[in-house]
């Protein structure tokens, strides 16, 4: 079986049944919402595969209980309590549901955690399906208690969706926005809730919105300070927009109060491509938001612009709300910093799975190289850099971090200006089981040395706080400004975070230490942090 990479676009915040812990960053708002209060296009694109897969293969080899209770996830798979009729619109054939019971559900979850979970082993045995009512709260805790060396959980990334939900976004669904991201720099009163970025053409830039406004109130709800679950759901339900066309009143310290009616938002995942100056060098500059496709061309014309008359130095690369997506983007764009002589024939990215190696993977089908060619086929330009700035944050995840990662692989120097990363090295491969999708990761990226260890993120050179005073690719923002101040001096620029906590009056210094205090995007769903494969069968 091969696998595609896939773009991972942003979907709605709707409907994701998220477990536990696999939205840490739910600190203000709790629950899911819709549509989201981002920009982002909504959805997968036109021509994704079903989520409806082969099975993989069992945990032992056979179709036959694996010991402990467990059984072959096979020999169970599509025994449903309520079983699903008709066609399948993903494939236009019947589904494959049959009459069968939540205990054979449950059974199908542990049997298909035991064969394809990355850390299968460490799933406690003691745990019992009886214990827990359905099959999506079974899957929950049958994940690894690890942690990792900060003492976080190791595994904060186990979550389902409905499936027809899912299919649909998958189908390129755009979902409704306002085409702006939000960003909480503290998420418990007093709250400060601001504007990470806006979406050109949107009903936010039609508003004259813009970086740095902090949220006051929200349909006459005071952000600030407001408690109860009433108030923090009146929030996140207009933080996160379900319909095209729903409104809601927003006050902002900058701006005063304005209207804004959700809309069908289309990502710009390239902005702000401009060259600066670093005391007598040339230092390229670029915010990328989005691995998706559209972003490999913006990124091809962000490579030529750099490579016109002498060129540019150094680049700084900014990453800090980019959650990650397809992990062939990320390839391309690695490919196009470095050169032909430092990336021909090595490894981007490898896939390692489980000892069982559940989808019988050959070494050579768990490769991604550096990409050389766009998706049409035309050689990319390259910058043939040996160094790169990457401006980073907590949602600086996934796609993003091979980028990083990989680079360092083939010895390209990387330094990160900004907070720790978010720590995501892991994937998933969607799959259906009577109208829920499960995923649980299932595979870890390493790069060319091997290395794919970075479940507490990448910590940065220097820590800068994120400046919302500052517009993205102003060269006064504290993370470019750090950035060009460690190209020319080659130091961190001394007292920087303090400095710009203090020009913003924030109470705590943002340096992605605490997770609680962060700042982070707002109301994101998981989909849009991973790195997601879906099955492609076998030819013939």
């Amino acid at each position: 079986m091969d696998f595609r990479r896939v773009d991972v676009r942003r979907l709605p915040r709707s409907c994701a049944k998220v477990a536990g812990a696999a939205l840490a960053l739910t600190l203000l708002l709790s629950g899911c919402g819709g549509g989201g209060g981002g920009g982002g296009g909504g959805g997968l694109p036109v021509g994704l595969l079903p989520v409806t897969t082969p099975p993989p293969a069992a945990g032992n080899g056979t179709d036959v209980p694996a010991g402990n209770g467990i059984v072959a996830s096979s020999t169970v798979a599509s025994l449903c309590a309520a079983p699903r009729g008709g066609v399948n619109p993903a494939t236009n054939t019947a589904y494959p549901d049959r009459a069968g019971s939540l205990d054979n559900e449950k059974s199908w979850v542990r049997g298909w955690i035991d064969e394809t979970y990355l850390w299968y082993g460490e799933v406690p045995t003691t745990l019992k399906a009886s214990d827990y009512a359905t099959p999506i709260a079974w899957f929950n805790v049958l994940k690894t208690p690890v942690t990792t060396p900060s003492g976080r959980a190791k595994d904060r990334f186990h979550f389902t969706y409905d499936t027809e939900v899912y299919r649909q976004l998958s189908q390129g669904g755009v979902s409704a926005g306002y085409g702006m991201e939000t960003a909480s720099i503290r998420s418990s009163p007093p709250r400060d809730i601001r504007i990470a970025y806006v979406e050109p053409n949107s009903p936010a830039a039609s508003a004259a919105l813009a970086r740095g406004a902090k949220i006051l109130t929200i349909d006459g709800v005071d952000v600030v300070s407001a408690t109860g679950s009433a108030n923090v759901n009146a929030i996140n339900n207009a933080l996160s927009p379900k319909a095209i066309g729903e409104s809601h009143s927003f006050t902002f310290d900058v701006g005063g109060t304005v209207q804004l009616a959700a809309a069908n938002v289309t990502s710009t995942p390239v902005q702000n491509v401009r060259i600066l100056t670093a005391g007598s060098a040339r230092v390229g500059y670029l915010l990328f938001n989005e691995h998706i496709t559209t972003s490999e061309a913006l990124l091809v014309n962000a490579v030529n612009t750099f490579k016109q008359g002498p060129g540019i130095d150094d680049l700084v690369l900014d990453m800090r709300y980019n959650g990650g997506g397809q992990l062939l983007i990320a390839s391309r764009l690695a490919y196009m910093i470095s050169s032909p002589a430092v990336t021909g024939g090595k490894v981007f990215e490898q896939l390692v799975f489980n000892d069982k190696n559940p989808f019988r993977q050959t070494v050579a089908q768990t490769l991604t190289p550096f990409t050389a060619t766009s998706r049409s086929g035309q050689p990319l330009p390259t910058l043939g850099l040996s160094r790169v700035t990457v401006l980073t944050g907590p949602d600086t995840c996934s796609a993003s971090e091979s980028v990083i990662n990989s680079l360092r692989g083939v010895g390209v120097t990387v330094n990160l200006v900004g907070g720790t990363t978010c720590g995501k090295p892991y994937g998933f491969i969607p799959q259906d089981n009577c109208g829920t999708t499960y995923f649980a990761i299932q595979f870890k990226g390493a790069n060319q040395q091997g290395y794919g260890d970075y479940s507490d993120g990448f910590a940065p050179t220097c820590t800068v706080a994120d400046d919302f005073g500052h517009p993205l690719g102003d060269a006064g923002e504290a993370r470019l400004a750090a950035a060009l101040t460690l190209r020319s001096t080659g130091a961190c620029p001394a007292g920087s975070t303090k400095a710009a906590a203090a020009r913003l009056g924030l109470d705590k210094l943002q340096d992605s230490t605490s997770e609680t205090e962060s700042p982070y995007l707002t109301n994101r769903s998981p989909l849009r942090e991973n790195r997601l494969l879906e099955p492609v069968p076998d030819p013939g």
